[in-house]
């Protein structure tokens, strides 16, 4: 499986609620036929002075390159608790299974 990384900021989060690191994987695996599946969650630190930690949503998919178009087009259909996800996550992809977001590649915002 390969990996699709879904990076949210809270200092860029109208409503920063820990539920988003549920509810996003849920509704991408409804909306993609379960195409892209949850793979878990991770805190990531920041550089001192910027608001952290960030949330990084790991997903797992056959093809990242061609699905996570899926995830994008998603975040600009709808909001999820409040947030406008289209102009707050980044998305990163890898070739790898559950790769590390160092090594992933930044999709989006392009």
């Amino acid at each position: 499986m390969q990996t699709i990384i879904v990076l949210l900021n809270p200092g860029m989060l109208e409503n920063a609620d820990l539920d988003l690191r549920y509810r996003i994987p849920d509704r991408i695996e409804e909306v993609s036929n379960s195409l892209i599946q949850s793979n878990g969650y991770d805190y990531i630190d920041t550089e001192d002075g910027e608001p952290g930690p960030l949330m990084g949503i790991w997903l797992e998919t056959e093809n990242a390159h061609k699905n996570w178009h899926i995830v994008r087009d998603l975040f600009q259909r709808e909001k999820f608790i409040g947030n406008d996800l289209s102009l707050s996550a980044q998305i990163y992809i890898s070739e790898k299974d559950t790769d590390d977001l160092e090594n992933c590649v930044l999709v989006f915002p392009e």
